[in-house]
């Protein structure tokens, strides 16, 4: 799926919006509960935070993919840290963001 870059409308809430090219980026991100015994249980809290976003997101076995604009992926991210802080104390997050298209 090419979603780096969409033409010249883009669907925001339902309403079509004229943007011209908008640039998009994406992000791949691991999250890690450090000192748990249910890190399970935290990252997939972390991942249900993303539900309702503004982003298309895809999830495997070793991480996260976000691709969305530039302030929706860092709120995003901003809240599966948030949500996986709170839920776990201390995390480690690793992550690569882009906005290379391909």
């Amino acid at each position: 799926m090419h979603n780096f870059l969409l033409d010249y409308h883009t669907i925001i809430e339902g309403k079509i919006k004229n943007y011209g090219v908008i640039i998009l980026v994406t992000a791949e991100v691991a999250l890690y509960p450090l000192k748990t015994s249910h890190a399970s249980s935290i990252i997939d809290k972390s991942i249900n935070s993303l539900q309702g976003s503004k982003i298309n997101y895809s999830v495997n076995s070793i991480n996260t993919h976000i691709t969305g604009t530039k302030e929706e992926v860092f709120k995003c991210l901003e809240r599966m840290f948030s949500e996986a802080e709170d839920n776990g104390n201390e995390i480690s997050m690793v992550l690569t963001i882009t906005n290379a298209s391909y």
